[in-house]
């Protein structure tokens, strides 16, 4: 059982980086005649079909994180963490019927420019500073480094620095062409991340049948990890008691039952796909029905995503519980990476050629994001007012560069301490403290006229307040059992309240306030959004994608319940 890679994993691997090259070149070269256009550049207005839409979200979402962390999470709780996928199917249909009409009919092209349509200047810039910070210095660094530590991993452990360079320069190649080439290279992408990912699904649940004598049949792998691991198949964490173990409780903690779904994971989903640039960005250059048969191919893509990376971390669960894998290192997140090393000769490359796939077009989404609220919200608007087309494409280009170096630069060394508490957890906890204020503000701006400019710069600084203080302070200030919330012991010597319902609190009371300060201002708000209900009709075929979507997911909570 070979962990590196060898000669044949490597032409894999190389022969997919040719090929997204390639064809990254072509459609840069076919639109080289719009290369000056900011637009064009920044959005691919116009220029994106339905299926280039619906797999750039796919590809730009699942990244290293969800490989390692969610495979991780698979490891630790089982199929209660597909809640995550499954159910942001169900947000991006919201997203698709109810957000998008609303930005395409205000030519919304940027969320900054959507909080000074909305609300006021002050609002976009200070969102605008925020999203730059958090894009760099937590998303684009996460993914960086967990990228390059998994591959590194499986390339033998000796060229961390190497692969990190190669990455953040495979990635600045995409996206220094500018949206349309981000977009279709996303295709491959998304294919070859698919691919990889289900034959390792398979490889690791035909290694599961053969270890426990039920034959290499993926089928009958499935069948043993139901038998030998039941409580990985529930979708709801029980509430501990007074008599569970820290395991159970930490499990509660990290995924709090059906409050799951009354609080946090709602927020989480419905900020991540409807009020985030590097999401949204792909559907503001379409016509309103090619975003939406776009957004709504990426949910039923979405379904497919535990297969891919929660399948294989239970599966590692039950190899490992049974001493079946003693390369395991690193505690969960270690579970994708061990259960690479059961593929044969270039399958093996194949796995790593998707992981690659997802890591890139995440990062290469991720700066383009970066560059166009630096160029369009504040270069253009702020430092050179007077800037033409061909400026600010070239300013765009800059700050790729600029953001990428900053990110090689804090993940070098690990300055940031990605490494400590696991990616995954890093990028939830810190997108998580300014979401519950995000999502109220977007949600309040959109839907309810008379919210106010300030309600919204209150609601964005209270969100943020309450989130740190639900989660790092209440129990020690108010104790361990109130009305609002029950505190758990952390192992650690300290309590916590599970952080998806210090997100639904911080959400309710930010709503509140928000809501309380809005009654002082106008009825209607001189700068509310102009809405009728011809804009949420959708089309038969539509509601057929829709139908079938809901349909599916009914049936897994049915089963899996």
């Amino acid at each position: 059982m070979n962990q590196n890679l060898a000669v044949a994993d490597y032409a894999v691997f190389i022969i997919y980086f040719i090929v997204v090259s390639v064809y990254g070149y072509t459609v840069y070269r076919k639109r080289k005649q719009d290369e000056h256009d900011a637009k064009a550049y920044f959005l691919a207005e116009g220029n994106l079909t339905w299926w280039a839409i619906g797999a750039s979200l796919i590809a730009s979402n699942i990244s290293a994180e969800q490989f390692i962390g969610m495979s991780g999470e698979g490891f630790f709780l089982g199929i209660a963490v597909a809640a995550y996928e499954w159910l942001a199917a169900v947000a991006l249909i919201i997203v698709a019927v109810w957000f998008i009409p609303v930005y395409l009919k205000n030519k919304i092209y940027t969320m900054p420019q959507f909080l000074k349509t909305r609300y006021n200047e002050s609002t976009a810039l200070i969102m605008a500073v925020f999203w730059l910070f958090l894009y760099v210095f937590v998303n684009l660094t996460s993914i960086l480094y967990l990228g390059a530590v998994a591959i590194n991993g499986l390339a033998g452990g000796e060229y961390l620095h190497v692969i990190m360079i190669g990455l953040a320069v495979f990635a600045l190649f995409i996206s220094l062409g500018g949206m349309k080439v981000v977009a279709y290279t996303d295709v491959i992408q998304v294919a070859v991340l698919i691919i990889g990912g289900l034959v390792t699904s398979y490889i690791a649940l035909t290694t599961v049948g053969q270890y426990f004598g039920v034959g290499e049949n993926a089928i009958a792998g499935f069948k043993v990890l139901m038998k030998e691991a039941p409580e990985h198949f529930k979708m709801i964490i029980p509430k501990p008691t007074a008599t569970s173990s820290q395991l159970e409780i930490d499990k509660y903690l990290t995924f709090p039952g059906l409050m799951s779904y009354v609080a946090g994971i709602w927020i989480i989903n419905l900020n991540y796909w409807g009020c985030n640039q590097y999401i949204t960005q792909r559907a503001l250059g379409a016509d309103l029905q090619t975003a939406r048969t776009g957004i709504l191919f990426a949910g039923m893509l979405k379904l497919l995503m535990p297969l891919i990376v929660m399948l294989p971390g239970i599966a590692a669960y039950v190899l490992y519980q049974n001493g079946h894998l003693p390369q395991l290192v690193g505690g969960k997140d270690g579970a994708y990476s061990a259960v690479l090393t059961f593929l044969p000769t270039g399958l093996k490359g194949l796995s790593v050629a998707a992981l690659t796939a997802a890591i890139v077009a995440s990062l290469a989404g991720k700066v383009n994001s970066i560059s166009t609220i630096y160029t369009l919200d504040i270069h253009k608007k702020y430092i050179q007012k007077q800037a033409g087309e061909k400026q600010q494409v070239n300013i765009g280009r800059i700050a790729v560069f600029a953001a990428m170096l900053l990110a090689v630069l804090f993940t070098w060394n690990d300055i940031l301490g990605i490494g400590g508490v696991g990616g995954f957890t890093y990028i939830q906890k810190y997108t998580g403290f300014i979401s519950p204020g995000v999502f109220a503000m977007f949600f309040l701006g959109m839907f309810w006229k008379r919210t106010t400019g300030t309600a919204a710069i209150v609601g964005v600084i209270l969100g943020f307040v309450l989130s740190v203080l639900f989660n790092e302070y209440a129990p020690a200030l108010f104790g361990n059992e109130t009305l609002l919330y029950t505190a758990y012991p952390n192992g650690k010597g300290a309590f916590e309240i599970p952080f998806h319902i210090c997100m639904g609190l911080s959400f309710f009371f930010t709503m509140l306030a928000m809501i309380v300060i809005s009654f002082a201002g106008p009825k209607v708000n001189p700068k509310a959004f102009e809405i009728d209900s011809e804009m949420f009709k959708v089309k038969p075929q539509t509601t057929v994608l829709i139908v079938i979507t809901l349909l599916i997911i009914v049936a897994l909570y049915v089963k899996f319940w």
